[in-house]
């Protein structure tokens, strides 16, 4: 009976568990400024500016980069990154709107014309997940 309590009670914490992404920025060529990632959970917000569900920021040093996404529940997510190597809280673009520091993406390949999709940037987050993503 103590046995079938606890799993009752303990239930609502495994349902609705909080898991950590651990990224590894490949290729960071400076250390200048900050690497900072964004997490999305949907197509409608991804790339947006305050689209993101959650971000880490840390300073950046060559070669790994490591950041941590806290507290997501279980689900899919996109991540954006980038080099933000004159530290002034924005990614620099030129007049097209091409990005003019380092952007990376999990699973996604930046296209010719534009940043890749949501959905080729998913992946599934179940219990704590490690990604590597290089610029």
């Amino acid at each position: 009976m103590k046995i079938l309590f606890l799993a009752i009670a303990l239930m609502p914490f495994c349902l609705f568990s909080q898991n950590t992404i651990l990224v590894n920025i490949h290729n960071v060529q400076s250390a200048d400024g900050t690497i900072n990632v964004a997490a999305y959970a949907s197509d409608g917000t991804f790339l947006s500016t305050d689209g993101a569900i959650k971000g880490s920021s840390v300073p950046a040093h060559k070669g790994i980069v490591t950041l941590k996404i806290e507290d997501l529940p279980a689900g899919k997510y996109a991540l954006a990154v980038f080099h933000d190597e004159n530290g002034n809280g924005e990614l620099d673009t030129n007049w097209l709107g091409i990005p003019k520091e380092k952007v990376a993406f999990s699973k996604g390949k930046a296209h010719m014309f534009g940043p890749p999709k949501y959905s080729e940037c998913t992946f599934d987050v179940v219990s704590d997940y490690e990604i590597d993503i290089a610029f």
